[in-house]
């Protein structure tokens, strides 16, 4: 049987190094105040239609994508940058339902409470549409 187009989308949107103050982590200090995060999102949909309309209704409007991604982000404390990674992903597929086939979230932390100097800890996790 052969693939059609819908099956082998390899369109994508990316948004990168969206940057939010939050308070998210397993230490009490990283509870207390808020400490740089960093998000990046790649969503898979078919980009076809929007390229020969040039009508945002025919695309996932990434204004409202980056507006998910902040209320996870300013929303109620996680432990776990995995947790966090999840319920993106998870509000970044509702928005785009049902043009993307799948999403792939990636959550930095830009300071990381380690005694070593490390640039960032990060996660990444793709979920399906």
């Amino acid at each position: 049987m052969r693939p059609t187009p819908a099956d082998d989308v390899a369109d994508r949107i990316e948004l990168r190094g969206l940057r939010f103050a939050a308070v998210h982590g397993v230490l009490p200090e990283e509870r207390e105040r808020a400490q740089p995060f960093e998000v990046d999102v790649d969503i898979e949909a078919d980009l076809a239609g929007a390229g020969r309309s040039d009508r945002l209704s025919d695309t996932v409007d990434y204004g409202a994508v980056t507006d998910a991604v902040a209320a996870v982000m300013n929303g109620p404390p996680v432990n776990l940058l995995e947790h966090l990674a999840e319920r993106i992903a998870a509000a970044v597929l509702q928005v785009c339902e049902p043009r993307s086939s799948s999403v792939t979230v990636a959550v930095r932390k830009l300071k990381p409470p380690v005694a070593i100097d490390m640039a960032s800890a990060a996660v990444r996790v793709t979920r399906a549409g």
